[in-house]
């Protein structure tokens, strides 16, 4: 079979098709409009979502490893089990996403806007957050070991259980945040 084209994917997206288990990898869909696509389990390895629309599609299970998601919009995205090794998740929207137990360690997550998202569980650890918001995110027992964390937001973040050994929260606002007193003394303020 085939790759699947960038337009005939859209439309796959835009008729409610559910592109589960399919190859896309190294597909270019950067601007594209996949609001609400079904992506389960895909192979998305090095593909290009620059700014694309991912509001509430179900990544879950994906290959995402070397995707370039700078700028995309995953509000409501179900980003659980997904392999994130590699990704560029820069100044991307990921707003109340479902992002519990995933690997996130090293990633670029500069400028993510990240309020209400499910962290719980999360390996975080040496990812570079620097800027993100994380309003509200739900961080218990994630792990933010040695992340960068330099003027993040995690203003009413639930930290219960997080590690947060060697974490940099130089300039961090950490107001109402519910956090281990204990955890925060192994972190760099």
């Amino acid at each position: 079979m085939e790759p699947l084209t960038r337009e005939k994917i859209i439309e796959m997206v835009g008729s409610g098709k559910s592109l589960e288990g399919t190859d896309l990898s190294r597909a270019d869909l950067s601007y594209s409009d996949l609001k609400s696509g079904i992506f389960k389990k895909a192979d998305m390895n090095h593909v290009q979502l620059q700014n694309a629309n991912l509001e509430k599609a179900d990544l879950s299970g994906a290959n995402l490893e070397n995707a370039f998601l700078f700028g995309a919009n995953l509000k409501g995205a179900n980003l659980k089990g997904a392999s994130l090794k590699g990704a560029n998740l820069q100044d991307t929207n990921l707003e109340a996403a479902n992002l519990e137990g995933t690997n996130l360690s090293q990633l670029s997550l500069f400028g993510a806007q990240m309020d209400g998202a499910n962290l719980e569980g999360a390996d975080i650890t040496g990812a570079k957050l620097k800027r993100a918001s994380l309003v509200g995110a739900k961080l218990k027992n994630a792990d933010l070991s040695g992340a960068h964390c330099q003027r993040a937001v995690f203003r009413k973040a639930d930290l219960t259980g997080a590690k947060l050994e060697g974490t940099n929260l130089t300039n961090a606002d950490m107001e109402h945040a519910i956090v281990d007193e204990s955890a925060l003394k192994a972190a760099h303020r």
